[in-house]
């Protein structure tokens, strides 16, 4: 009789241990109503990659990377554009794996066709090269979707410091700038940089990016301000060189652009053009009903955000 009762208690644990360690990740959550439907979508962690809508009669492959607080694997809910992201492609049917690796490595498996897609990327001009090939454009590679919400792009500084900067870029012959490496900036920026207009140092994240600039071995940095700092708050570092790092940065003013995110699809695909036909029929769709802000709203408010420059474009079309 003790050995049964022993037994059952063993099974007992096993069974509750069992149910928790397949209990649902909230963070994979992705709940919308599109055309008077419902859809409440629960993801699922697969072999290093996230799956959501398994089973969909159509399969896709979006690769990312961690770019808190608009994407990332541990951030609240993914962060609004893997919301957004997954809403998109499960409303068209899609069962979507979704990875995330460091960017040069996510620019690399969707030039070459190994993932159906790349997100988010900013504008990607004509003249960009390819991360893959020599003698090839970026664009050659990838075809760019519809726009959607982006947020802002600036330079930032040491606080204190003097900088005399008017918005134009010819003021900076040979500044030491960092930059993250894959990144595309702005289109002037990068034509810039790539003819050495600027004396730039290459770092693989945001994280160091800050870390250089505040160790001085830069002058400036060129992300979004919002990134930066939502890396450093929430970094491995310790508090007193967050607090330290943080309280010594500043943006340049004026800021130098609205950065629009996008899809990028791999052209390496052979049903590419369907699938960015799909994909900016549904963005336009998204846009058009109020549907794409009601997702990024309701994930912002969620997890207790505030991104409202994200919305600067579209404040007359949906306030």
């Amino acid at each position: 009789m003790r050995k049964l009762f022993r037994y059952l208690s063993v099974l007992s644990i096993s069974l509750l241990l069992g149910s928790e360690a397949l209990a649902a990740d909230p963070n994979l959550l992705v709940e919308f109503t599109y055309r008077g439907k419902q859809f409440s979508i629960q993801g699922e962690k697969v072999d290093g990659a996230f799956l959501f809508n398994k089973g969909g009669e159509k399969k896709i492959w979006l690769t990312t990377l961690d770019w808190m607080p608009y994407i990332g694997r541990s951030v609240c809910k993914q962060g609004w554009v893997q919301q957004f992201a997954i809403a998109l492609f499960v409303s068209q049917g899609y069962e979507v794996k979704s990875t995330f690796y460091p960017w040069a490595r996510t620019i690399v498996i969707a030039e070459n066709g190994t993932a159906d897609i790349l997100y988010p990327e900013w504008y990607i001009d004509s003249s960009a090269p390819s991360d893959v090939a020599k003698d090839k454009k970026r664009r050659d590679n990838l075809a760019l979707s519809e726009r959607f919400p982006g947020g802002p792009i600036a330079f930032m500084k040491r606080k204190g410091e003097p900088f005399d900067y008017k918005g134009k870029l010819e003021m900076l012959k040979g500044e030491k700038i960092a930059v993250v490496r894959g990144y595309q900036n702005t289109p002037e920026f990068d034509t810039l940089m790539d003819q050495g207009f600027f004396n730039i140092q290459t770092v693989t994240n945001d994280l160091i990016q800050a870390k250089v600039l505040w160790a001085k071995r830069v002058n400036l940095l060129i992300n979004d301000p919002l990134v930066v700092r939502y890396t450093v708050a929430n970094s491995a570092l310790s508090r007193a060189e967050k607090n330290s790092i943080l309280d010594n940065l500043e943006v340049v003013q004026p800021m130098i652009q609205y950065n629009y995110l996008y899809f990028a699809v791999s052209k390496k695909k052979p049903e590419w053009q369907s699938t960015l036909d799909v994909i900016n029929k549904t963005i336009q769709e998204f846009e058009s009903t109020g549907l794409m802000f009601e997702i990024i709203k309701n994930t912002l408010n969620y997890c207790n955000l505030n991104m409202d420059e994200i919305f600067a474009p579209y404040q007359n079309a949906h306030p």
